[in-house]
């Protein structure tokens, strides 16, 4: 019997949907846009913060030389270098070497280095710590050890960017959870008024309902799972939009102005199941609000 009720309800929620599916397909793909654009934004924040751990698990220094330094100073550098815990010398890069890097990388501007009278690159050392632990690894205090060298101008290392980027980081998150509710209350705002004109457009057959002596769960119960199937469906557009999206443009790794790999990837299982769970909920708490103020609880 309880079966036969709720497939009831469920038929008469699509019937409704059916019968007024213009609205309800406006009220869709509204709510679709509105949760795509949060899907967006966590494919972005997940594929930054995954990108962050990945080049945070190995530290990269630059070592700058002084100019004028001769081959055996340069030599005893390289010595003390290589003898630093966990590290690997990735190679030097003389004066020359690096500005021919510099004109190659300008391209079709390479000129604009023709009015320089002296090369004003330094030689450099390029230095990877990997497979250690990276939180044994004090890159400031091992900074400013190896400045102390002598014949050694200045050290950069990959850490200082890593720093401001994870701040970078924190800002996005918090930008994301105000993004978030206010995609949220635009979900809500769009189930509730598409329930409150489905109910308008049928009033005088909800009081027939009443006065058939229907209870007032028997009347709500359809518009409930109305609001339920927009805020699902719209959920799935917006997945089916965004892995489109996807699929055209993000399936490659993309190379970022010299640094590591990012691979873009596309939102885990779990993400996906949350967002649709999310269209449901909201959908079902508009519903809520829109016949609130039509019947008594």
């Amino acid at each position: 019997m309880r079966l036969r009720v709720w497939s009831y309800y469920f038929k008469h929620a699509w019937n409704n949907i059916l019968a007024n599916r213009l609205i309800h397909l406006i009220s869709i793909g509204t709510i679709g846009i509105s949760l795509l654009l949060f899907a967006s934004f966590l494919v972005l924040f997940l594929n930054l913060n995954s990108w962050i751990m990945d080049w945070g698990q190995s530290v990269s220094m630059s070592v700058y030389l002084e100019d004028g330094i001769d081959q055996k100073t340069k030599e005893k550098i390289e010595a003390l270098l290589k003898n630093l815990p966990g590290v690997e010398l990735k190679g030097f890069t003389s004066k020359e070497k690096a500005f021919r890097d510099l004109a190659q990388g300008l391209g079709a501007h390479s000129g604009l280095l023709d009015g320089l009278k002296s090369n004003p690159l330094p030689a450099s050392f390029e230095l990877l710590f990997r497979d250690v632990n990276i939180n044994q690894i004090n890159p400031r205090k091992m900074k400013d050890e190896i400045e102390k060298i002598q014949g050694v101008d200045e050290v950069q290392y990959s850490k200082e960017v890593l720093e401001r980027l994870e701040g970078l980081m924190y800002v996005l998150k918090v930008a994301g959870f105000i993004i978030g509710g206010f995609l949220c209350l635009a979900v809500l705002f769009i189930t509730t008024n598409t329930i409150k004109l489905t109910i308008y457009s049928r009033r005088e057959e909800i009081e027939i309902f009443k006065l058939v002596g229907a209870t007032d769960w028997f009347v709500k119960i359809p518009f409930l799972i109305e609001g339920a199937i927009q805020g699902l469906l719209g959920g799935l557009v917006s997945l089916a939009v965004l892995f489109g999206l996807y699929s055209m443009f993000f399936l490659k790794k993309v190379h970022v102005i010299g640094l590591p790999v990012l691979n873009i990837a596309f939102l885990p299982p779990d993400y996906l199941v949350s967002i649709l769970l999310l269209g449901l909920v909201l959908g079902l708490i508009g519903s809520f609000i829109a016949i609130g103020r039509f019947f008594e609880f």
